[in-house]
């Protein structure tokens, strides 16, 4: 039997928090390897380990896998989170880039300035309120169903609840005009496998703080 996946990133949300959900939520433990100071990245690449010489990096199957896309992608199709047939993946796929866009935003957040933050804040909420929440709210009231695509949880709907949680951090009322995204996040967070990862002490990464801030861009300068 193949071991648990080995997840190589410093203890913090970054690039491999998306992993962590989707792994969770496919019910699969997961080992992590932490990142703690810029050696550890160096050793990294000079054991030839990361393809393009960063992280994140999964060891999975006894593969290397880097770049998280990449990495999100095979994790989905082997855990049956990734749609029935080759139209409902390019569904899946296109609700996710647009996730990740707006995560991306999210993901940098804690890395600005206190002056870049509100300005940053204010094009967060803009977003999230105009142009991707009521994208997803009309999704779910077109077709009336549990989730995203084809009435099964599938990796664009763990995205979506990532993206809820870390939104709901940022802004607690964020969700207050989209009562089936709110109907959403309760009904996933209920799921027996997001229900586990989402209690205290779970491998979910809280927001980056500035002790972690200093460390990330210590490994990474």
């Amino acid at each position: 039997m193949a071991g648990k996946p080995i997840l190589h990133y410093f203890d913090g949300r970054g690039r491999m928090e998306c992993v962590r959900w989707l792994l969770a939520a496919a019910g699969v433990e997961f080992e992590e390897k932490f990142l703690k100071t810029k050696e550890d990245l160096e050793k990294l690449r000079k054991d030839g380990v990361l393809m393009f010489q960063q992280v994140p990096m999964v060891e999975m199957d006894g593969m290397k896998l880097v770049q998280t896309k990449a990495i999100l992608n095979y994790i989905a199709a082997k855990h049956n989170l990734y749609g029935k047939d080759i139209k409902e993946r390019a569904i899946i796929d296109m609700y996710s880039e647009g996730l990740l866009d707006l995560n991306e935003l999210v993901l940098y957040y804690p890395y600005l300035s206190p002056e870049e933050k509100d300005k940053s804040l204010a094009q967060i909420k803009e977003k999230a309120r105009n142009r991707y929440f009521p994208a997803f709210e009309k999704v779910l009231k077109g077709h009336g169903q549990d989730y995203l695509v084809g009435n099964r949880l599938s990796k664009a709907d763990v995205h979506l609840l990532e993206l809820l949680y870390h939104m709901e951090e940022l802004d607690s009322g964020i969700l207050a005009n989209f009562p089936l995204l709110k109907a959403l996040k309760t009904r996933l967070s209920n799921l027996p496998t997001m229900k586990k990862f989402l209690q205290p002490g779970s491998q979910m990464k809280p927001l980056e703080d500035a002790k972690c801030v200093t460390m990330v861009k210590a490994i990474f300068s």
